[in-house]
């Protein structure tokens, strides 16, 4: 199993820490440095950065919005990209949720599933550098009855196949991203819920004739250290409770879907509740430990050791971490936390 890191949004007052993690997570040996982006700062300007800062360690989008691009800007931006890093670019995509794709994009957030598919079909041929023409429900390519003609990519990525990863929460999208994508990427992953992620990928792998065998599991988990494992979950409460309670709209939350599925349905009530009704404390405090505990690494090396083999276990393959905490010590040490716990578990 390798490592990655998650840089999270620019623009939060780490900036210069950022850089400064992402060189430390290169020199450790981890595997992957991700970036995301939702109505601030763009994930494609910072892995540029990144990638001009650092000089093994791959750079990825987690993600880049679909409505946020056309599919062939999309394809230009990750062809570029691998270029400019020597081929070290991982091209994450995930079609947000209907607050920000309506109300920022201005794009409609109907048939997330079909239009995700013709999005990858579309960028699939655009990197390929065959001539560009495409006919679907979302797109049209040249348009019909005007000047356009089908074009070609002008840009050589270093590597024929840049890995495609989705981020999929729910059933559908989980077994449509194991038939369309190279990878998965994960949030609130617990090992004892496995299969509600791992059984819709099987099926959509099996569904082009593959298995889980070389497609790369990549969840993205919070990581506290400290010998007090309460204090150190408590530090994880308002992230949870944004995503649980904040984020999309009442009845369009996936991470609250979620966590009703791994049986929270009545803290999911009270968290959204209490969110939405702008109570952050409470719904921080409503925030079950035992979903903290389940879907972070908390505590001392060799807790996060034995967690991590769990995760193993389950099928994982690249752990992305998100180290808990502000300052640049507290990521840091999370940093080589990780390293200290993964060659532990015997799985560096």
């Amino acid at each position: 199993m390798r490592l990655g890191i998650n840089l999270g949004y620019w623009g939060l007052g780490m900036d210069a820490d950022n850089i400064t993690v992402a060189q430390e997570a290169d020199r450790l040996g981890y595997a992957v440095c991700w970036a995301a982006e939702a109505y601030g700062s763009d994930a494609a300007t910072v892995l540029s950065y990144v990638a001009a800062k650092t000089e093994r360690i791959d750079v990825g989008s987690a993600i880049f919005q679909i409505p946020a691009r056309t599919p062939a800007m999309t394809a230009m931006t990750a062809a570029t990209l691998d270029t400019l890093s020597g081929g070290r670019f991982r091209l994450g995509l995930g079609v947000s949720g209907p607050q920000v794709s309506e109300g920022w994009y201005g794009v409609k957030f109907d048939k997330p599933l079909a239009r995700t598919r013709e999005y990858v079909e579309i960028i699939r041929k655009a990197m390929s550098r065959e001539r560009l023409s495409h006919e679907g429900a979302h797109w049209t390519l040249p348009l019909p009855g005007g000047p356009g003609k089908p074009l070609k990519l002008t840009v050589h990525p270093v590597r024929e196949h840049i890995p495609l990863y989705i981020a999929a929460i729910g059933p559908k999208n989980l077994e449509q991203t194991g038939e369309i994508a190279d990878g998965w990427l994960g949030i609130f992953f617990a090992p004892e819920h496995a299969a509600l992620s791992l059984d819709p990928l099987k099926a959509g792998r099996a569904k082009v004739g593959q298995t889980l065998e070389g497609f790369d599991l990549c969840p993205t988990v919070a990581i506290s250290v400290g010998e007090d494992v309460k204090a150190a979950a408590d530090l994880q409460r308002p992230y949870t409770a944004l995503y649980v309670g904040g984020m999309g709209s009442k009845e369009k939350n996936f991470y609250n879907q979620l966590a009703r599925r791994m049986g929270y349905e009545q803290a999911a009530d009270e968290i959204q509740e209490k969110y939405l009704a702008r109570d952050y404390a409470g719904a921080a405090a409503a925030v079950p430990h035992d979903l903290i505990d389940s879907t972070a690494l908390l505590g001392t090396t060799e807790r996060i050791a034995d967690r991590m083999q769990a995760y193993a276990d389950a099928g994982v393959t690249t752990l992305t971490l998100a180290p808990a905490g502000l300052t640049l010590e507290e990521r840091i040490t999370a940093l080589r936390t990780g390293v200290d716990a993964l060659e532990r578990a015997g799985l560096a």
